[in-house]
């Protein structure tokens, strides 16, 4: 074990799958197919296929280019699925905070607790933005919706970028009662791991060295105690499992066999996050890999025509769950996956490897972690 401190002590993860809400599902990389478009019936089937499988979370992506709407999205399959969580991205202004918060409320209400928060800072659609004045919007939008959640009677709020006063917070109280949603968070500039560090409960990284990684838990660690806090820490990385290794690699390698670079620097660029530190730190590590495996097992194929996560975890069954154990003994606690097409990398790692990981569950009631759904909530309340 690496000894960072986390705020999940207990050895349990989260093993999350991913929906494509933002035109990301392919045969082939970069060549669109309309059987696997962004659409309300081929991503629900997605969830919907994890629920069963027996994933706790799902990621929800936010986009503006290409998308359906993720909190919309969530509200209507909350109730088609039976125990999985749902992750929603969320643009921090895109909506008035009062009202985001009354909206996560609702969905949080239907889905029964099974909700989760990812915060995003990009740029809004038609803004660009300075780092430092997005992060301080995204910081005081947060202390807003946790007020909301957690006030009873009126409200005053003065802040530098919103100021109001509501005459009770009755519509945004979460079913979720300590503390509402789990806030998940990811960015590597200084401005967005002091955010994240101060207000959320899990700190998401994108594919890098297993020593780059450690080295940024360890620093996340210690500007979250500067705040008297712990956070949990997580990975979105993408996986190609198969039962050889040489079946992995071959899948790797038809993957982008049809791939137009060009056309992949146009996908790719068309993200709001395309230019972020984390996307440069990714296009850094795998310029400098002839073979486009960043270390042992990790290819950073997918970068090629992909913003965001841009690597993804290769090899048999062994090889997949030897690297995620690794991770686990560092301190990560969370895995949000994906793989291409989505539908039959989620049932290929479902069989394959997401029997031998211990995972947990995360209890309807406020989104802990817990080993059993049984087991009585023993761990600590959020900080």
């Amino acid at each position: 074990m690496s000894g960072i401190p986390i705020r999940s002590e207990s050895p349990e993860v989260e093993v999350a799958w991913f929906s494509a809400l933002c035109s990301d599902d392919y045969e082939f990389l970069g060549v669109p197919d309309g059987s696997l478009r962004s659409s309300y019936e081929h991503c629900g089937s997605l969830v919907e296929r994890a629920d069963k499988a027996g994933y706790q979370n799902v990621l929800l992506p936010s986009g503006w280019i290409a998308g359906q709407d993720p909190i919309t999205f969530a509200s209507a399959v909350a109730t088609q699925t039976k125990q999985i969580n749902q992750l929603v991205a969320l643009r921090m202004g895109e909506v008035w905070p009062p009202m985001l918060a009354r909206a996560i409320s609702t969905v949080d209400h239907i889905a029964k607790g099974r909700l989760t928060i990812n915060i995003i800072s990009s740029d809004l659609p038609g803004k660009r933005e300075e780092s430092v004045e997005r992060y301080e919007r995204s910081s005081e939008i947060i202390q807003i919706l946790q007020k909301l959640w957690n006030t009873d009677g009126p409200l005053e709020w003065e802040g530098k970028y919103y100021q109001f006063s509501l005459p009770n917070c009755t519509p945004a109280k979460s079913y979720q009662q300590n503390g509402g949603p789990l806030l998940y968070f990811g960015g590597i500039s200084p401005a967005a791991q002091e955010l994240c560090a101060k207000h959320c409960d899990v700190f998401l990284m994108w594919p890098e060295t297993e020593e780059r990684l450690e080295a940024t838990m360890r620093g996340m660690a210690e500007k979250a105690a500067a705040h008297n806090r712990k956070i949990d820490f997580g990975l979105r990385v993408h996986v190609i499992v198969r039962e050889t290794e040489d079946e992995a690699r071959a899948a790797a390698d038809r993957l982008i066999s049809k791939l137009d670079l060009e056309k992949g620097d146009e996908i790719k660029n068309r993200s709001q996050d395309s230019k972020s530190a984390g996307v440069q730190r990714q296009d850094e590590l795998r310029e400098q890999a002839g073979d486009l495996f960043i270390e042992e097992n990790l290819w950073s194929g997918v970068g090629l025509a992909r913003s965001g996560c841009g690597s993804a975890i290769v090899g048999d069954p062994d090889q997949v769950l030897a690297k995620l154990n690794r991770y686990i003994d560092m301190g990560m606690r969370s895995f949000i996956l994906s793989g291409y097409p989505h539908h039959e990398e989620c049932d290929l790692f479902a069989k394959h490897v997401l029997p031998r990981m211990k995972t947990c569950y995360l209890n309807e009631a406020q989104g802990r972690k817990v080993a059993d759904p049984e087991t009585p909530l023993t761990t600590a309340p959020r900080v």
